[in-house]
């Protein structure tokens, strides 16, 4: 079984395989030092081993706080995007439960909130998927920024509803609280969408990384042999490793295998929102029990 975990990532995961082969040309780029202990020229660019113990705590701790920042990011969006479930059932559940909405309003609010986490997964892809269409008698406006043009029709369904007397003002206020948490999800998604960890900060990174891999195995060399090579390939593997998977974490919303899975939360949510609307389609009204 663990053998089955250590190996079957490599086959599965195109990242971890980005990440072997470039642990592979590290590994072959060492074999020059290596080589050199062997030759005429082993006295010539000999560095102390020392360094590089000194230098990994550094480093070491550089990594940890690049990851752990690029973690956070993906959390967080993962926190919004579980709050989008709950908001949409919520927001179903009382619609269907506390309203008087004729079908028609009802059929356009469950079409709307349906077309939302597909339009806010897209707008953070910076994208437009040829399933999500809103017609002109909907949407009304060619809106630029979708999320927005679909809560705002939803806030006009409810106010026509209040004002023909349909929604009282307590249950007013209880779906105007689900409809802004939408769209504070949706800015929250946009700032980590938009505000990336800083540029100066990842290059920084980067150059520490290589700056360590590039002369670690003349550091090694001299004390391990031909071991420095399997040394440095794994050394190689994992510093490699932590610098490109937090790459692809911080950044959650795309299409890489380390991304959120939105579309799975997208079909999630239009079969909840689906199955509440029809199970109040088929059922009486509820009828309070007196006491």
């Amino acid at each position: 079984m663990l053998l089955k975990d250590l190996v079957k990532p490599f086959a599965s995961s195109r990242t971890l395989k980005y990440v072997a082969l470039l642990a592979l040309a590290m590994g072959l780029y060492s074999c020059l030092a290596v080589w050199k202990e062997f030759s005429y020229y082993r006295d010539f660019g000999d560095m102390p081993s020392d360094i590089h113990a000194a230098f990994s705590l550094v480093l070491g701790a550089l990594l940890v706080f690049r990851t752990n920042t690029a973690y956070a990011r993906w959390w967080e969006a993962r926190t919004l995007w579980g709050g989008l479930v709950n908001a949409s059932r919520n927001f179903a559940i009382k619609v269907t439960t506390l309203t008087d909405l004729p079908a028609s309003d009802l059929a356009m609010i469950q079409r709307n909130m349906i077309a939302f986490p597909i339009a806010l997964r897209n707008h953070l892809r910076d994208g437009f998927d040829a399933i999500l269409h809103i017609d002109d008698e909907i949407s009304g406006v060619n809106w630029q920024h979708l999320p927005t043009g679909l809560v705002r029709e939803l806030y006009a369904v409810i106010a026509r509803g209040y004002a023909a007397r349909k929604i009282d003002g307590d249950v007013l206020r209880t779906l105007d609280n689900e409809l802004a948490r939408l769209m504070d999800i949706c800015g929250g998604c946009e700032r980590i969408h938009r505000t990336r960890i800083v540029r100066s900060y990842r290059v920084f990174a980067r150059q520490c990384v290589m700056l360590f891999l590039l002369t670690l195995p003349w550091g090694i060399a001299h004390d391990f042999g031909w071991w420095a090579i399997p040394i440095t390939t794994i050394i190689a593997y994992f510093m490699l490793g932590l610098e490109i998977v937090a790459e692809h974490v911080e950044e959650p919303f795309g299409l890489d295998e380390d991304d959120l899975d939105l579309d799975g939360i997208c079909r999630k949510i239009r079969e909840s929102l689906e199955e509440i609307f029809d199970q109040h389609r088929r059922s009486e009204p509820v009828q309070l029990a007196e006491y």
